[in-house]
This record gives C-alpha cells, sequence and structure tokens, in this order.
C-alpha cells in the first residue's frame, strides 16, 4: 500500500476507485464502504484506494477536544493495509483546506488530482467549507466532474446504525463486548511505558503506566487486557482512572502484566481490551487495595 501526504497521485493510482471518509474506528460500517468498493476495483481492473483527514476534522475545528479517537493514525494505516488497498491518502486538515468550498474540493482533489471514476462515501458524509456539501452535492457534480458516486447502504446492528459516534458511547460506558464486535476486533490503545510511582511494584503487582493522548476515555475501572509488545503477546489487568486511594490527579492506564516483570520504560505497547471487571474505587489502604486486585486477576483469568 502506498501512502501519500498530498492528493498527488502516481499515474498508476489515478482513475481508480476511491472510498472518501474519516474511518476513525475502521468499524463493520467503514469495512462496509471498502469492501463495496473493493469489489468494483476488481470488477474493472482499477486500482483502490482511501483518502481520509489528518487531524480528524472534530479535533482541528475544536482545539479542546482531546479524547476522541477510537485509533490513532498509526492504527488505521495498518488497519487499512489488511484490507489490501493499493494506496492511502492522508490529507492535512489544515485551515487552507478547510475553507475549499464543496465544489471546489470536487474539482481540485476529486477530478484533478485523482482523476477518480468511482467515488465511494456514506450516506452521512459532510465535506467543504462549514460542511455543505454532501451526498446530494457529490451526485449533482457527477457529469461535470467526471466520476460516479456511490453512497453505501449503512451497517446496521439490531435496528441501529453504526457509526464511529456510536461506538465511542460504548467505549464511554464500559461496553467492550459490543465495540469489540463492532470493530470486529478488540478495540486497542497504543502508547509509550512512562515511569510511575513504583506503587505496584511495591505490592506485588507492577504496571506498566501509559497516558491516553487523544483516545476516547473508557469508563474509569479495571478490564480484562491482552497486551503485545514485539513478540510478546500476554494477558493482564489494567486500571483506567486517577488513582483516588493516592489522591492522583492524572489520568491513566495502569495495565499489570501476567507473567513478566521486565522493564518496559519508554517501550510502545498495545493494550487491547477484551472485558469490563469492575469501576474505580477508593480503598482505605495498601492492603484492601492488595486483596482486591487479587480478586480482579482471579476474575480476569476466567
Amino acid at each position: 500500500m502506498k501512502i501519500y501526504k498530498d492528493a498527488n497521485l502516481n499515474h498508476k493510482h489515478m482513475n481508480g476507485v476511491i472510498a472518501i471518509g474519516n474511518f476513525d474506528g475502521l468499524h463493520l460500517g467503514h469495512q462496509k464502504v471498502i469492501k463495496e468498493a473493493k469489489q468494483k476495483a476488481k470488477r474493472f481492473k482499477l486500482p483502490l484506494g482511501v483518502i481520509t483527514f489528518e487531524p480528524v476534522p472534530v479535533m482541528f475545528f475544536s482545539k479542546k477536544t482531546k479524547d476522541h479517537r477510537i485509533n490513532s493514525l498509526e492504527q488505521k494505516k495498518v488497519l487499512l493495509e489488511k484490507l489490501k488497498l493499493d494506496f492511502l491518502v492522508i490529507i492535512k486538515f489544515n485551515k487552507k483546506f478547510s475553507n475549499l468550498t464543496a465544489e471546489q474540493f470536487i474539482n481540485k482533489i476529486i477530478y484533478q488530482k485523482t482523476k477518480c471514476r468511482y467515488l465511494y462515501v456514506s450516506r452521512n458524509f459532510k465535506f467543504g467549507h462549514k460542511r455543505y456539501g454532501n451526498i446530494r452535492t457529490l451526485k449533482n457534480f457527477e457529469k461535470k466532474y467526471n466520476y460516479k458516486n456511490i453512497i453505501t447502504i449503512p451497517y446496521k446492528k439490531d435496528n441501529k446504525i453504526i457509526s464511529s459516534t456510536f461506538i465511542r458511547k460504548k467505549i464511554r460506558t464500559g461496553k467492550i463486548k459490543i465495540v469489540n464486535k463492532l470493530l470486529n476486533r478488540n478495540w486497542c490503545i497504543e502508547g509509550k511505558v512512562i515511569k510511575g510511582k513504583k506503587r505496584g511494584r511495591k505490592i506485588g503487582f507492577p504496571t506498566c503506566n501509559m497516558l491516553l493522548g487523544n483516545y476516547a476515555i473508557p469508563k474509569l475501572g479495571v478490564y480484562k487486557v491482552k497486551v503485545k509488545f514485539g513478540s510478546m503477546n500476554k494477558n493482564g489487568i489494567a486500571n483506567i482512572g486517577y488513582r483516588p486511594t493516592f489522591k492522583g490527579r492524572s489520568l491513566l492506564l495502569e495495565t499489570n502484566i501476567f507473567g513478566i516483570t521486565k522493564n518496559l520504560y519508554n517501550k510502545v505497547i498495545s493494550v487491547s481490551f477484551k472485558r469490563f471487571i469492575r469501576p474505580e474505587k477508593k480503598f482505605k489502604n495498601f492492603e484492601h487495595l492488595k486483596k482486591q486486585i487479587k480478586l480482579d486477576i482471579k476474575l480476569a483469568k476466567k
């Protein structure tokens, strides 16, 4: 998969099939859009690509929005590569780009640079200055700019349209099993291990501590997790919260990995969430906390 930092495609990737969207989470709905685009590309022997935006537009327009992403850009690249695209275009979403009108976007990006033949979007796709462009706009300009716009039927589960917004709500309420079904994989946070106060080590449960960055914040509490680092793939438990027992102020993801004691400081690890165990709570002392952690580990191993 060739990755472009703008829409200036190589000649071999022009005149193809393109799916456009933020694709945050790359959930089953997104997978459906790309799968349908892939079928079209295969049928007509055309190159297949995706156009996405960085940062996610909602985070560009609202600088205070931090806890939003279902996956990082790096995770998105890996997931898209697994879908066997020919190319990925990551457009830098900045003020200049946000000021393009809907028609300018179609003309300058879709028509002039990609010469796209078939354009796939979801039904709620909005684009252009102040998000004035929509699927009707794309339909209206088809003939003028020589492309065919195809709107995919939304993916539904239990009569509900699956969207990134819906999945974020489920993450925030700790409904991890539902989230994992809708992603068709375990939801995962990747990040660098930072130094903590080593309290876990003192009571016999060393943890790898991570900041959550721009990820959506899950319901505070303890989760059954799977941790990957290089060839290591281990089960564990993770606590997301403020550590009220120690009057903590910053939000941390603290992961106790079963069966390893080695130092992973400054290493990038991935923590996949499998099941919510219990909400975060304050304990009277170390002994009460130790007793609860033992119980959490027992529940996680079931």
